[in-house]
């Protein structure tokens, strides 16, 4: 069973940059394919970006896929999500998930087993 903490989050200004970082514990990283994913309050929770398990293959979301940058470390067990040009509409809460049984990327939530806590992220206009 993995468990994934978040970190990184804060207040920053539309335009600036910020990276989030997800920690894996109790399983074995290099088998699960990592999403992110973000929630603002009273709303669904959306796909953001997504990588395979070896780290060769990237999905995002189509207003994210040319400000954000998804990747892994499997020697760290770790997965950031680099987000550049930030607008008011990035604020919400960023989750770090872990896709069970799968190598391959994935939009889906409903594929993704695995939860961290998630890390708010606010951009001031």
């Amino acid at each position: 069973q993995v468990q994934l903490v978040e970190s990184g989050g804060g207040l920053v200004q539309a335009g600036d940059s910020l990276t989030l970082s997800c920690a894996a514990s109790g399983g074995v990283f290099s088998a699960y394919a990592m999403g992110w994913f973000r929630q603002v309050r009273g709303k669904e929770r959306e796909f953001v970006a997504s990588i395979n398990a070896g780290g060769s293959s990237t999905l995002y979301e189509e207003s994210v896929k040319d400000r954000f940058i998804i990747s892994r470390d499997n020697a760290k067990n770790t997965v950031d999500l680099q987000m550049s040009s930030l607008k008011p509409g990035d604020t919400a809460v960023y989750f770090c998930a872990a896709r069970g049984g799968n190598l391959r990327a994935g939009r889906r939530i409903g594929d993704y087993a695995h939860w961290g806590q998630g890390t708010q992220v606010t951009v001031s206009s």
